[in-house]
């Protein structure tokens, strides 16, 4: 008899805690991933896909650059002599295997949908990975491209399938001032940044048309901009004027992706199963200088994690606070879902073009220590894309 009260309310201690499993979900990114072997086969483990460490993969990228005809020259780092050693790694999570890319299995999985990538270059980076990653299953039909190919759409006929890239480098209204010299104006650089207004590219044309939207930002901001609430200029990032508030990069990152979400949350003309997907920040790997003070990124492997220091990062602070901002909206009408890479990525200082990339687009004093090679690195985001959306 006290042997089954003890069964009882252990099975019962048991449901319980199942219960708040399902209820809380996992830490990051809220998905069921296949076990490892030492958990039992029949187990859904749920696993946290942020935390872990680059291991040797000997089977190297899922594609090439000889078999993604859409490669940009930019990232088409071993054409231009990068050494292939960067390309055999694997991200793996520190309690669960992260499966490679399935082509077939996403396109199932997003049949008869759309899909955009909302953000900066590094945005579209991640795009043309899964656009690499996807051609290995189904050669998609190029449908649309601005004249910097900035924005791109592409279409996969057979599974009915629309994957776009969408220019919005700070996914709010932003408008880059001018100098005015004689009769001629120039582009200066700078930009006004409405914090509280959406960028109607992306929010009026295109969201109530998608049922996936990816957004990330970040990289932008590190620059001399000014802030504006609700018409009326409140400071400004680097300006080193005297008559103005100064605002860091994080203060107006904040803004923008609470602005955002909220805009997404509270959208009545979208899909009913419109699911939003907010990629971490994806950091820079220059050393000693910057993009034009001869800043260079030329590790040949992984870094180790006692080479970062998270708790201090500028990187780590940045994806607190796009995690915080997304789970102001969680449990609201929208699904909001996140691909935490920022960790993983700021160890793959070796993942960069930096000097081997075509110099007809770029001087040769200009190394790339912030895009991603492909393949590279930057297809571990759509290993954990595929995992996320198949929830």
């Amino acid at each position: 008899m006290f042997k089954s009260k003890i069964s009882f309310f252990s099975c019962l201690l048991a449901l319980s805690t199942l219960s708040l499993i399902i209820i809380l979900g996992p830490s990051n990114p809220f998905t069921v991933i296949k076990p490892t072997q030492e958990n039992s086969a029949n187990e859904k483990y749920y696993c946290d896909l942020s935390e872990g460490k680059w291991v040797g993969e000997p089977k190297g990228s899922l594609y090439t650059n000889s078999t993604c005809r859409m490669l940009p020259e930019m990232k088409n780092c071993v054409k231009y002599g990068k050494d292939k050693g960067y390309l055999y790694w694997k991200w793996k999570p520190e309690r669960c295997e992260l499966p490679r890319f399935d082509a077939m299995e996403f396109l199932r999985v997003v049949r008869g949908k759309k899909m955009a990538f909302v953000g900066d270059s590094l945005a579209r980076n991640q795009m043309e990975s899964l656009l690499c990653l996807l051609s290995q299953a189904e050669s998609p039909t190029d449908t649309y491209k601005d004249p910097t190919d900035k924005s791109q759409t592409w279409h996969f006929p057979s599974h009915n399938f629309t994957l776009m890239a969408i220019w919005s480098q700070f996914l709010v209204h932003a408008t880059e001032t001018t100098t005015t010299i004689n009769i001629n104006a120039t582009l200066s650089n700078t930009f006004n940044l409405h914090l509280d207004k959406v960028n109607p590219k992306w929010s009026t044309d295109l969201l109530p048309h998608l049922h996936f939207i990816l957004i990330s930002a970040g990289n932008w901001f590190f620059r001399q901009n000014y802030l504006y609430l609700n018409e009326t200029l409140i400071g400004c990032i680097w300006c080193n004027d005297k008559n103005l508030t100064g605002f860091d990069a994080q203060f107006a990152i904040r803004k923008v992706f609470r602005t955002t979400l909220q805009f997404i949350a509270s959208c009545e003309e979208c899909d009913d199963g419109l699911v939003t997907l907010l990629r971490t920040f994806s950091p820079s790997h220059f050393e000693h200088g910057s993009w034009f003070t001869g800043g260079y990124c030329n590790r040949t492997q992984p870094l180790d994690e006692g080479e970062l220091r998270f708790e201090r990062s500028k990187e780590m602070e940045i994806r607190g606070i796009q995690l915080e901002e997304l789970e102001r909206v969680r449990g609201k009408k929208r699904r909001f879902e996140v691909l935490d890479v920022t960790k993983a990525v700021m160890l793959r200082a070796d993942g960069h073009p930096g000097e081997h990339v075509n110099r007809k687009w770029t001087n040769s004093s200009i190394k790339d220590c912030l895009h991603w090679c492909l393949p590279g690195p930057v297809d571990m985001w759509n290993d954990v894309l595929l995992q996320t959306i198949k929830t």
